[in-house]
């Protein structure tokens, strides 16, 4: 199936990471110019070598919490590869803490590298969008805004803000010809996964082994999921075929998510 979107300019934010990368190597195989930016630019570095098989990407070391950094950057895309059509918003999350108890400071930080700095990018290329009438926000969160998971108290309640706003942000500018969705990554064998569950088998005196061997169990596929699975979902939803999807929650999970 040819997704239409040869050409198309597309920025994902944490693309030196494992879900970040597979969504930025997705998209370049579909002939997208992609943007890899990430706080590790040596990180990004390393997704950027997708122009080796003759896409062609750009490296941005971009801390996305640093909002007075938005103008500029966005101008150097424009520049090296035109307006930004593609949105990926994905950002790292806070440490593992209990609901209860954390500072206001804490709150506040996080708050801001995890909600205001997503919005505030959203917000700076929209305009383009929807001169163009066409354009795709795609922000991914976590299982956790659908089934709070134990211990990721701060995780769980912030990412939850940008499913209302995204979902309210998608009937505002449908009729512009543009989308936005939420996709929920369930367990994938990222770098993330392996260090909350390092984190989980500290906690409870076990081996890391264990743990993995039970939250495998409890995934109906059987297995954790590929990087490459979710970044191919996330570029269909970028696509002209996904263009009657918006405002939803996608999941990408194996059917781990046990409500409907």
């Amino acid at each position: 199936m040819d997704l239409e979107l040869k050409g198309k300019v597309a920025l994902v934010f944490g693309a030196g990471g494992g879900l970040g990368g597979a969504i930025a190597r997705s998209l370049a195989g579909e002939g997208v110019r992609v943007v890899v930016a990430d706080i590790d630019e040596a990180a990004a570095e390393n997704t950027t070598a997708i122009k080796g098989a003759g896409n062609e990407a750009l490296t941005m070391g971009w801390d996305v919490g640093d909002l007075s950094t938005i103008e500029g950057r966005l101008a150097s895309i424009e520049k090296a590869f035109g307006s930004v059509d593609i949105l990926v918003n994905n950002t790292g999350g806070p440490p593992p803490t209990p609901a209860a108890g954390q500072s206001s400071q804490d709150w506040s930080k996080f708050f801001d590298s995890m909600v205001r700095s997503v919005i505030a990018v959203t917000d700076a290329v929209l305009p383009g969008m929807r001169q163009r009438k066409w354009g795709r926000i795609i922000t991914s969160t976590s299982s956790g805004v659908v089934a709070p998971i134990p211990n990721l108290g701060m995780s769980n309640a912030l990412r939850m803000a940008l499913v209302g706003w995204s979902k309210t942000l998608a009937a505002e500018v449908g009729r512009d010809g543009i989308t936005a969705n939420i996709v929920l990554p369930g367990r994938i064998a990222t770098g993330r996964i392996t260090f909350l569950d390092e984190q989980k088998a500290k906690r409870e005196g076990r081996s890391v082994e264990e743990v993995a061997a039970q939250s495998t169990a409890s995934i109906p596929v059987g297995r954790y999921g590929r990087p490459q699975e979710y970044g191919d979902a996330v570029t269909f939803l970028a696509s002209p075929r996904a263009s009657y999807i918006t405002g939803s929650v996608i999941r990408i999970d194996g059917g781990l998510i046990p409500s409907i």
